[in-house]
């Protein structure tokens, strides 16, 4: 049987403002376990809430970035449930009333297409605190800083029919909120978290199958394998005459294994009410109309003067407007080296594979964009050849100092005097006569491959320092005279 997978998502973004959405206390990253935890945050008897203005700002810039209705009367319900790391006893957040109505999300697809992804709402609630589980000798600890934070949870429609979907989806909301400064984006800091609902049917059934929904996932990646892992673990169990129970489930990033965590809550069990302590938001039409006047560019708007303006690709464009911080890294970079294409090429390659592979945000680089820029004039102006660019980036990325320090310190400047370049020609081509016949013999096709066999003579000779582009004119010379 053909089987089809169904998607929707939940996207937790904590928005970023200084202080909670009900509270004063502050929301930086990284205090102490509990010193950013107030008397309102903790439930104490006697304290009321008051909503943070900014927070519903950052929300109606949101829904105004895609399109959605605002709906300017919006109501703060309580959900109620217990959990250690929940004080109240209840969370603060909205449901019949959210802020944002429906909305659509336009995204990428790996063959060129685009797609529509419909939001259902998005609506301001308060986080959670955290539990720990580390360190405590079988018991668990709870830090209450982050009870409290100001999150908006974006709800799609299921519109998704595999990962790719999923993640290209997930990256346009990281792209969006993050270009609107609503959100800092890191997700290794719990900034953005996701929560999968899957299902499978087979192929060309219009009823949805039943679905599980993955919580609290913090990585693309981390998305990608538990999507795989649950649409694999579904059909093998309808395929051997079992039945999906509708459930909450966990997926463990560092054992790449997921379990069941606890059966589905229907929204009854939660005993939903209008919070007594809160009033109805009314919000006008001036602050919208302001809010719209003043939006960013969008990551859309964006990739469309990259392509104008600097002549990149759909897929250069793409990459480097998928963040406020890429965007202005990458203009940085091309303001101070006077070209667009390189640094693109170093942003979109170099940086971004060893910014995957540790893990970070191009925010916390070690290497800045004026410290790029200027590896990359010494590119353009043969100081370095490129294959020697990679070995300075690598110093720069431990921190050994910029592009100048280390060429200098290294000895890595490009040989380029071309007397020396003919006298170590001359000797490779002398040691070669059978190579040198074989390339005046053969057609243009198989001299290109025969050219390049000289190189790693010539470059073993200087050791790796010949500027290639040098080389190659004098051999080319030198063989057809």
């Amino acid at each position: 049987m053909q089987w089809e997978t169904v998607i929707g998502l939940e996207v937790h973004v904590q928005l970023a403002t200084k202080s909670k959405i009900f509270s004063g206390a502050s929301t930086t990253f990284g205090a102490a376990p509990n010193t950013q935890a107030c008397a309102i945050d903790l439930a104490m008897p006697g304290t009321l809430p008051v909503v943070n203005e900014q927070a519903l700002r950052y929300a109606i810039m949101f829904g105004l970035a895609i399109n959605a209705e605002i709906n300017q009367r919006s109501v703060f319900d309580r959900k109620n449930y217990f959990y250690p790391d929940l004080p109240k006893g209840y969370q603060t957040t909205q449901l019949d009333h959210p802020i944002v109505g429906p909305g659509v999300v336009e995204i990428p697809l790996s063959d060129g297409s685009h797609k529509s992804v419909r939001i259902h709402h998005a609506h301001l609630e308060e986080d959670a605190g955290k539990s720990l589980h580390d360190d405590f000798h079988g018991m668990s600890g709870i830090d209450l800083n982050r009870a409290g934070t100001p999150l908006i949870e974006i709800v799609s429609e299921p519109d998704m029919r595999n990962a790719e979907e999923a993640i290209a989806f997930a990256k346009k909301l990281h792209a969006i909120v993050t270009s609107l400064g609503i959100s800092d984006g890191e997700m290794a800091q719990g900034s953005m978290r996701f929560d999968v609902n899957v299902s499978v049917r087979p192929k060309g059934q219009n009823e949805y199958g039943t679905r599980t929904e993955t919580k609290n996932l913090n990585s693309f990646r981390f998305m990608e394998k538990a999507i795989a892992l649950e649409v694999a673990r579904q059909i093998d169990l309808i395929e051997d005459g079992g039945s999906v129970k509708q459930e909450t489930r966990l997926y463990n990033g560092d054992t790449g294994e997921a379990r069941s965590m606890r059966s589905k809550e229907e929204a009854n069990d939660y005993r939903y009410f209008p919070c007594p302590d809160l009033l109805p938001v009314e919000i006008d039409d001036a602050v919208i109309q302001e809010l719209r006047d003043n939006l960013p560019e969008l990551p859309d708007a964006k990739a469309a003067r990259f392509i104008a303006r600097y002549g990149l690709s759909d897929y250069d464009a793409e990459l480097l407007s998928s963040d406020r911080a890429t965007a202005e890294y990458y203009e940085t970079v091309v303001k101070a080296c006077d070209d667009s294409k390189l640094a693109a090429n170093w942003v979109s390659g170099e940086l971004s594979a060893r910014l995957n592979a540790d893990e970070t945000s191009i925010a916390h680089s070690p290497v800045t964009a004026p410290q790029l820029a200027g590896l990359i004039v010494r590119i353009k102006d043969n100081t370095i050849s490129g294959k020697i660019a990679k070995q300075v980036f690598e110093a720069m990325w431990n921190r050994e100092g910029d592009a100048d320090t280390i060429i200098e310190s290294k000895g890595l400047k490009q040989m380029s005097d071309s007397g020396e370049l003919e006298a170590i020609v001359d000797q490779v081509l002398a040691d070669n006569p059978d190579v040198v016949e074989q390339y005046r013999a053969a057609d243009d096709k198989k001299r290109k491959k025969l050219l390049g066999g000289f190189m790693g003579p010539i470059m073993k000779a200087t050791k790796g320092q010949a500027n290639p582009g040098m080389v190659n004119q004098i051999l080319v010379k030198k063989l057809n005279t």
